[in-house]
C-alpha cells in the first residue's frame, strides 16, 4: 500500500494553484481598481488587463472612468420673480481620480447625484423667468461651474450640465402666449406705420416733380384713364380740369349766398334820417 505522506505536496501544490488563479482579475480598458491591503490603500492603482488580489489579505473597489449620465429629477423651483417651475436636467461626469472617488465620498455616483439636485434648485432660483427661457447657455455654464466645484475633491470632473425641461404653469403659459400676441400686434402696427411714413416720403417727392412738369400731371391723368378703359365695365369718366373750380375755390362767400353788407356809420344814420323827416 502507498504511503498516503506522498500525496501531500501534490494537494499543496493544487491548493497553492486554485488560490492563485482565484485571486486573477481582470480589468477592462476603461476600468481602474483600488486595492486595500489590510486595511490600507494603496497609493497606485492598477489595470487595466490582468492583476492579482490576493484575499483576504487584499480587497478591491473597481471604478469605471467612462463618462456617467445622471438624469437630474423634475425640482420644483421657485424663480426670482416668483414664478413656480418644474426643472429637470442632465449631468455629465466622469471620475479623473479612483483614489479620492473611493477615499472622499462613500457613493460618488449618489453623491453627485444629491449635488446636482440642490444645486440646480440654489441657481434656478435667483434667476427669473425670461433668463431661464432666453439665456439657457449662460445658466448651464453657470451650473456646471458651481457643481464641478464641489465635486473636484472626490476627483469627479463634471463635463457638462444641460437643462432638459421646464415645466410652467397652464396659467403662465396662457399669460406668455398673450403677451407674445401682444408683441406681434405692436410690431404689426410698427411696421405698417413706417410703411405709411415711407410711402408719403415717396408721395412728396413725386409731387414735388410733378409741379415743376404740368404736362406730367395731364400724362399721368390719360394713362389712368387708359387703364379704366382697359377693362370690360361700364364706367363712364368725364375728365373735368381743376382749374374750372379754382374760381369758386377762392371765394366761397359768394357760393349761393347774399353777400353782408356792411353798417354805416352812426353820422350817416342820422343825417339819412333828417333828410326823412324833412321831406
Amino acid at each position: 500500500m502507498d504511503n498516503p505522506a506522498i500525496y501531500i505536496p501534490v494537494f499543496g501544490a493544487a491548493l497553492v494553484t486554485l488560490y492563485l488563479l482565484s485571486c486573477i482579475r481582470i480589468l477592462n480598458e476603461y476600468e481602474r481598481s483600488v486595492v486595500f491591503r489590510l486595511g490600507r490603500v494603496l497609493q497606485k492603482t492598477k489595470g487595466p488587463g490582468l492583476i492579482m488580489v490576493f484575499w483576504p489579505v487584499d480587497q478591491m473597489a473597481r471604478v469605471s472612468l467612462r463618462t456617467h449620465v445622471d438624469d437630474v429629477p423634475a425640482q420644483d423651483v421657485i424663480t426670482r420673480d416668483n414664478v413656480s417651475v418644474k426643472v429637470n436636467a442632465v449631468v455629465y461626469f466622469r471620475v479623473t481620480d479612483p483614489l479620492q472617488a473611493i477615499l472622499q465620498v462613500e457613493n460618488y455616483l449618489y453623491a453627485t447625484s444629491q449635488v446636482s439636485q440642490t444645486t440646480l434648485r440654489s441657481i434656478l432660483g435667483q434667476a427669473e423667468l425670461d433668463e431661464l427661457l432666453a439665456e439657457r447657455d449662460k445658466i448651464n455654464r453657470r451650473l456646471q461651474e458651481v457643481i464641478d466645484k464641489q465635486t473636484d475633491p472626490w476627483g469627479i470632473k463634471v463635463l457638462a450640465v444641460e437643462v432638459k425641461h421646464l415645466d410652467l404653469p397652464d396659467t403662465m403659459k396662457r399669460a406668455m402666449a398673450m403677451q407674445a400676441e401682444s408683441e406681434r400686434e405692436r410690431r404689426a402696427k410698427v411696421i405698417h406705420a413706417e410703411g405709411e411714413f415711407q410711402a408719403s416720403g415717396r408721395l412728396r417727392d413725386a409731387a414735388e416733380t410733378l409741379e415743376g412738369y404740368p404736362m406730367a400731371m395731364q400724362m399721368r391723368f390719360l394713362q389712368t384713364l387708359s387703364e379704366v378703359g382697359a377693362e370690360n365695365n361700364t364706367t363712364i369718366v368725364f375728365p373735368m380740369p381743376i382749374e374750372l373750380l379754382s374760381a369758386f375755390l377762392k371765394d366761397p362767400s359768394h357760393n349761393g349766398k347774399s353777400k353782408h353788407v356792411k353798417p354805416r356809420s352812426r353820422g350817416a344814420a342820422e343825417a339819412l334820417h333828417g333828410e326823412a323827416v324833412t321831406s
